[in-house]
């Protein structure tokens, strides 16, 4: 049986690592995620596939980093199979996908879903400043009015 790659999309998170195989009406589909590599096979698909010829989707990719085997799925949709896989290490961007720094050509970056996130913190520790600043500005309006003239019957 032949084989061949199938188009896949991926993008970066925090904390996982996204792969989109797109694939259609998949069946008898294949995905092994390793520690340092990602297996995907597709052996058979219902009556539109686009490999109805007998020809076999593989993907074998080693990754740029090590990723959490037991925290880390797949997901099967009409389109496409799509798998999350856990980072060991979080909060740190993987610049490729790939151990080998080559791009092959049924790989692209989602940029649908892409987000650059690594200046989040940045970001956030900005507005944590300045949510202080307007909380000191609030509470340091001097001291608090007298009530001495409300009614005490209602």
């Amino acid at each position: 049986m032949a084989r061949q790659p199938a188009k896949t999309l991926w993008y970066d998170r925090p904390r996982y690592v996204y792969l989109e195989f797109c694939v259609e009406d998949s069946r008898d589909v294949e995905v092994v995620i390793e520690e340092q590599r990602l297996v995907f096979r597709l052996l058979r698909c219902f009556g539109s596939c686009k490999n109805a010829d007998g020809v076999e989707f593989y993907n074998e990719i080693d990754l740029y980093a090590r990723v959490n085997s037991k925290d880390s799925r797949e997901k099967r949709s009409d389109r496409s199979i799509t798998c999350f896989m856990r980072k060991w290490k979080e909060k740190v961007a993987w610049p490729r996908v790939t151990k080998e720094n080559i791009k092959p050509a049924w790989l692209s970056v989602d940029f649908d879903n892409w987000r650059d996130w690594e200046g989040d913190e940045e970001l956030e520790r900005a507005m944590m400043e300045e949510y202080a600043e307007l909380l000191e500005k609030v509470t340091d309006k001097g001291p608090p009015p007298a009530m001495d003239d409300l009614d005490d019957e209602l």
